[in-house]
């Protein structure tokens, strides 16, 4: 909960659902993700004795996050994070996505 905490408060403003795999299926965690009012999509780990519900339809889009980010490892530079500045990284990360992204749209 130490590591979580901290960066999740810094980004409750721009979510509706968290969207985690049962790693983050703990009581501090869904309290936090609770009480800033978000949605908790965590299935629950197979010892809970009471498992909380998670939508499975907003569960299976994690596996299209895993992949993005599969994708984007295979770019050297971001697997590796070359870049100095916290800002060219991000800029990086996000032109390699968008060169990702576009055989998606325009496709014929």
């Amino acid at each position: 909960m130490q590591g979580f905490a901290p960066l999740f408060r810094m980004m409750t403003d721009r979510i509706e659902a968290f969207l985690a795999d049962r790693g983050y299926d703990a009581d501090t965690i869904r309290e936090e993700i609770e009480a800033a009012g978000i949605e908790a999509v965590i299935p629950a780990k197979v010892n809970r004795r009471n498992p909380a519900p998670h939508d499975r339809a907003k569960y299976k889009c994690r596996n299209l996050i895993e992949r993005m980010f599969n994708k984007l490892k295979n770019w050297r530079r971001i697997a590796t994070r070359y870049d100095k500045t916290g800002e060219s990284y991000l800029g990086f990360v996000a032109l390699a996505s968008v060169k990702l992204w576009i055989p998606f749209v325009h496709q014929t």
